[in-house]
């Protein structure tokens, strides 16, 4: 079972998991998002962010955390339907 998080995320991560299942499991960050995130968990890491940096970190977590959720019910979705 998935954790539970805020009603309108839960809400938003139940609808792309049945937008199109396997694309939700396609889905990755760009290298762009990808390199940023790198550069801000570095960052933190060894020394400190700025508010602007930490508002921008909570953000991009946030958003993983939600992908995470679509992911993990389109594949529920996915392996309930080859059954």
């Amino acid at each position: 079972m998935v954790a539970e998080i805020s009603p309108v995320l839960d809400d938003f991560a139940e609808f792309l998991s049945k937008l199109a299942p396997r694309k939700v499991l396609d889905y990755k960050a760009s290298p762009k998002s990808q390199e940023r995130v790198n550069y801000l968990l570095e960052k933190n890491r060894t020394s400190n962010l700025t508010a602007d940096e930490q508002k921008e970190m909570n953000y991009h977590m946030m958003i993983e955390y939600i992908v995470r959720v679509a992911k993990t019910r389109a594949l529920q979705r996915l392996n309930t339907s080859q059954q």
